[in-house]
């Protein structure tokens, strides 16, 4: 496997000007592969340093999002999942900030077009979404490309409490009101 990392790491430095571009479509084929955005970025970090592996991880996961916001219209029943997925994950009618989401993706285990879909509810058009997406996509790619050596040498509790501190700042920087449907207020029995 070592041999394997090496080479790949090899041919990417001969490749010169192909290897962002390289780096960048992996990317986009990231979801179709099941990698993991974390470790997409970590090893932007680790073939192109800290400031250009960030710079390639933001355009690739912008890409990423803002392929995802022109093809998710195109599945109805992708859309109606990732609403399901949502209102099991949250309660109903929540909606989360942009900050929130930003936050939530440093969180390893939180699925990305989820947060992806939760910036298409709060985004009035596509102007506003690639605006959100590029605030939320920001932290996620600069955090694990340029930390990614130390995130990956961090044991599973460390791991955990670094999430679960991460989920309680998400709960600090939330709107601090409720919406009650006028239906929902008033329930008449039956």
């Amino acid at each position: 496997m070592g041999e394997t990392s090496a080479a790949v790491i090899a041919w990417l430095e001969h490749q010169e000007a192909w290897a962002p571009l390289l780096f960048i479509g992996i990317h986009l084929l990231r979801p179709f592969l099941f990698l993991p955005v974390m470790l997409v970025c970590i090893t932007g970090g680790v073939l192109f340093g800290p400031i250009a592996g960030s710079a390639y991880s933001v355009i690739g996961t912008m890409l990423s999002s803002l392929l995802f916001y022109r093809t998710i219209r195109l599945v109805p029943s992708g859309l109606k999942r990732l609403g399901a997925l949502k209102e099991k994950w949250m309660k109903k009618n929540a909606t989360l900030t942009v900050k929130q989401v930003a936050v939530l993706r440093l969180i390893p285990f939180i699925h990305f077009h989820l947060l992806s879909y939760c910036l298409i509810e709060i985004s009035a058009d596509f102007k506003e979404y690639t605006k959100s997406s590029l605030f939320a996509n920001f932290p996620l790619a600069v955090i694990y490309t340029s930390l990614g050596q130390w995130i990956t040498l961090l044991s599973i509790p460390l791991m955990v409490l670094f999430s679960s501190l991460l989920i309680a700042l998400c709960f600090f920087i939330r709107k601090k009101y409720e919406v009650f449907l006028w239906r929902e207020f008033f329930q008449t029995s039956a």
